[in-house]
């Protein structure tokens, strides 16, 4: 185990630098000049140039990957355009915000998700099944955007039950309760997607092992049903819904930026967005690389207890 935890890690050093080739490259390219947006569009071109030459933007693009990458290295996220105060220590609470509406989703797709699955298998074919399964199918084909605003007029606007907008710094906030009600629907809207998923692997995978030889063989024993189900049948599709579940958690930060900017969750997503739109290219560079960074995280996570639970997958 341990060699395979050492080869995992070894395996992060150039995605992690792939990754951040890419972010910085997709930022270099988009259009907009920062020494001009720092000093204002009735800035002089003298100055412009000065600061550009200051920020080292006349160098090569490798020679300024390489002095970002270095800064990076040493925990200088750089100094935002707009605000002008170092991106860490801005960024940070709103990476916390972002983690904590992706983890919501994630209880809510793998409690209901996993729930809803297993109810199809044990009453497949009845009228459960078709129910709940047409709901995790309409569920998979629902954008994440469209549902938020949907849950948004509902439950906020008609009915009033949940706040809409108004989600605080978990840092400073009244409550944990009041961060439940504001956490429920974003949580929703994020999940439907990945509960969908894992309801159909939890369905299919279970009915084939109920169907498999050695599942026969407990029953001509005379071992209970319950036993089976819980002790053999569900243990069998364990790794394969962790896998899935890990990859879900990638897909569940990549919904939780859209959501966020509906639901105004001052999270990631929704600093990226402002940043895109004020070009603030130091914020939307270390925004993207968090994320990113988490993603592969949480992936080496995920193949770390898979392999933990099945040794053969190591290899």
């Amino acid at each position: 185990m341990g060699a395979y935890l050492a080869k995992r890690l070894l395996y992060m050093i150039p995605i992690l630098f792939g990754v951040s080739f890419l972010v910085f490259s997709m930022m270099h390219l988009m259009p907009g000049d920062p020494a001009r947006m720092m000093l204002g569009q009735q800035a002089a071109p003298a100055a412009i140039e000065a600061l550009r030459t200051k920020l080292g933007l006349n160098q090569p693009f490798l020679v300024q990957y390489i002095h970002w990458l270095s800064n990076i290295l040493r925990g200088d996220l750089g100094t935002s355009i707009t605000m002008q105060i170092p991106v860490s220590a801005y960024l940070f609470p709103k990476l916390i915000n972002t983690l904590i509406l992706a983890a919501g989703g994630l209880i809510v797709c793998v409690v209901i998700g996993i729930g809803m699955g297993l109810i199809s298998a044990l009453r497949k074919y009845t009228w459960i099944d078709r129910v709940l399964m047409f709901l995790a199918q309409f569920g998979a084909n629902t954008p994440g955007f469209w549902l938020a605003i949907t849950l948004m007029w509902l439950f906020a606007t008609k009915l009033g039950w949940l706040p809409s907008t108004g989600m605080y710094d978990v840092r400073t906030g009244p409550s944990f309760i009041g961060l439940i009600k504001h956490l429920i629907m974003p949580a929703f809207a994020t999940a439907t997607v990945s509960l969908a998923v894992i309801a159909r692997l939890t369905r299919s995978s279970l009915i084939d092992v109920m169907n498999a030889e050695f599942i026969k063989t407990f029953r001509a024993n005379g071992i209970s049903e319950s036993k089976i189900i819980w002790k053999h049948a569900f243990r069998n599709i364990l790794a394969p819904l962790l896998n899935m579940i890990g990859l879900q958690i990638g897909y569940l930060l990549g919904g939780a930026l859209f959501v966020e900017v509906v639901f105004n969750w001052p999270g990631i997503g929704s600093q990226i967005y402002a940043s895109i739109t004020s070009e603030d290219m130091p914020m939307v560079q270390a925004g993207v690389l968090f994320i990113a960074a988490c993603f592969v995280l949480i992936n080496l996570i995920n193949d770390i207890i898979i392999a933990f639970l099945n040794p053969r997958l190591k290899s």
